[in-house]
């Protein structure tokens, strides 16, 4: 359960978080490309944040991911910045990809029939109908 105190520096986190994903994006000529911040999680004694980015388009994630975690000194640094009036320590930053959302599109489309697992379409006439 995670209390206020961790709830409000997440918020921080997370919204100071999205902007400098987005500005080091666009300044790195990655036009397109979104990069939200789903959720931010910190750990009891404030020392480790949890960042869950979803990344649009997908195929992107992977490469961004990378590219965030080697640059992760820096962007706790910008952070710091940032953030000085609120937090006294910026924890350590751990990012990964929230694929909850591709998750849940691939529920939708196994619902919606767009995926039929039933590869072999013409062993569906034989049956009899009653």
């Amino acid at each position: 359960m995670e209390t206020q105190r961790q709830k409000k520096i997440g918020g921080v986190i997370q919204k100071d978080i999205v902007d400098i994903l987005q500005k080091a994006a666009i300044e790195g000529g990655l036009r397109g490309v979104i990069i939200s911040v789903s959720k931010v999680t910190v750990t009891t004694d404030l020392s480790i944040a949890k960042v869950y980015l979803s990344i649009f388009p997908n195929k992107e994630a992977k490469a961004l991911l990378e590219g965030i975690q080697s640059n992760q000194p820096l962007i706790k640094h910008e952070l710091a910045q940032r953030t000085k009036n609120q937090l006294r320590r910026v924890p350590e930053l751990l990012f990964f990809i929230d694929d909850s959302l591709e998750y849940i599109e691939n529920i939708e489309k196994s619902l919606k029939g767009e995926e039929n697992p039933i590869e072999n379409r013409d062993l569906l006439d034989k049956r009899k109908k009653s």
